[in-house]
């Protein structure tokens, strides 16, 4: 990073320079969490200013942050943190107004089951984030014969009731961000990329990509969203798709639909049929260690319910997880996309108010897989609400200092992922 004050350049997260303008590596540090941070807050506002909502002190707060890091105007580890924790309650708001903005838009969720295979005829794979993109595509090919499917963090569009009652809306294929290459290029059909994680595409399907909206990769193909005519001829040149077997899995648990179910799980947890709540979601990634969510999953007890939300949920979301014995309650609930985060703590926000204790004495156990960009915003809303107890993994992200750390694990309980049967063990006080 290149110090303006100092005229020298510092290597990796420690200035070096440091007695000469003060930038010690755990201010240094605080400045790159907070701009990561910051990177989420944006994404979230401008999902959600599209849809026509917009928080000035949002913005007013983007402003002040990054004057405090871009400049140096303030060099106090305490100062830093507290930008941070005001970060997470920014953000707390922007995944508040995005959620406003999507349900007044596109209506509540509802827990709906999709298929995950290909179905006869030609069509588009829409992956990223933005529902308005996928909607306008939606409504131009109604009619013309191509079908539609999700991907990646675009399943959850799938309990939306304005999005779900086009007919030709008809599956989510594949998974998680970083197995594109492989899953668009067996696709067959063109790929619409909205808002980020898209990968830099091979030969293979490149002339097959089209971007939309502020994502763009060199020599694909842009549309803008009141024009995807281009892809639809494309879909229809290709033709029939090669049809694929697929199971069916479950999305759209939003938390006006896991309330409505809130006297059955008060009486369920009870009266013992429930005896835990794991969340177990987040980025996914292809770093090794990431099978520990999937274990963890599959070896929660069968009296436990599993919230999960995220491109991590396709590490175990295929599975059959049942319900909670004769309740008729799902053990999976898959929340939504990573801002649907906003939704999981209305739920445990209800369930501590229903038991009569804090957030941090609920039966409930926070697992995260790490990765970046958004979820770094995430991080900072629960240590901001005072979330405590949570384990992070696979590994530590590498620009939070070994100091910051242990500010976290100290204040916060905090915790890398371990062994699997040893953290269940914990988690459930056994």
């Amino acid at each position: 990073m290149y110090c303006n004050q100092c005229q020298q350049t510092a290597k990796g997260i420690a200035c070096t320079t440091r007695g000469v303008c003060g930038k010690t590596e755990d201010v240094q540090s605080l400045q790159e969490m907070l701009i990561y941070g910051l990177k989420g807050i944006a994404a979230y506002a401008y999902h959600a200013r599209v849809l026509g909502k917009r928080d000035e002190q949002i913005d007013a707060f983007m402003h002040e942050a990054l004057f405090k890091t871009l400049t140096n105007v303030d060099f106090s580890t305490e100062d830093h943190w507290n930008m941070v924790l005001k970060a997470g309650m920014v953000n707390y708001r922007a995944m508040e107004l995005l959620q406003e903005a999507n349900t007044e838009h596109f209506g509540d969720p509802v827990p709906t089951s999709v298929f995950t295979g290909v179905r006869k005829g030609p069509g588009i794979l829409v992956t990223g984030h933005d529902l308005l993109d996928l909607e306008a595509l939606l409504e131009q090919t109604e009619g013309t014969g191509v079908n539609v499917y999700t991907h990646g963090e675009m399943l959850p569009a799938h309990g939306y009731p304005k999005l779900k009652k086009h007919s030709h809306l008809v599956g989510n294929y594949g998974s998680a961000w970083q197995k594109q290459r492989t899953e668009f290029a067996e696709f067959g059909g063109p790929v619409l990329a909205t808002t980020n994680c898209v990968l830099i595409p091979p030969e293979s399907y490149k002339d097959r990509l089209y971007t939309t909206g502020i994502t763009a990769l060199d020599n694909v193909k842009h549309l803008e969203r009141n024009d995807y005519s281009e892809i639809i001829e494309h879909a229809k040149r290709i033709g029939d798709l090669a049809e694929r077997q697929g199971i069916n899995v479950m999305t759209g648990f939003h938390h006006k639909a896991v309330l409505s179910l809130a006297p059955q799980i008060i009486d369920a947890v009870n009266t013992g049929k429930i005896k835990h709540f794991f969340l177990i979601g987040g980025c996914d990634g292809a770093t090794p260690g990431r099978d520990y969510y999937t274990q963890l999953a599959e070896k929660v007890p069968k009296d436990c319910v599993i919230l999960t939300l995220a491109c991590g949920k396709y590490r175990f979301n295929d599975r059959e997880f049942g319900t909670i014995e004769g309740t008729g309650i799902p053990r999976l609930l898959d929340i939504g996309q990573c801002n649907d985060t906003y939704s999981a703590l209305q739920i445990a926000l209800a369930l501590s108010k229903a038991f009569g204790v804090g957030v941090n004495e609920l039966p409930l156990s926070i697992v995260l897989s790490w990765f970046e960009q958004k979820a770094v915003a995430i991080v900072y809303t629960l240590l901001a609400l005072g979330v405590k107890n949570v384990r992070v993994g696979p590994t530590a992200p590498a620009f939070i200092s070994p100091n910051n750390w242990k500010f976290i694990a100290d204040n916060f309980n905090w915790m890398p992922i371990g062994d699997v049967d040893e953290d269940l063990k914990a988690m459930l006080g056994n």
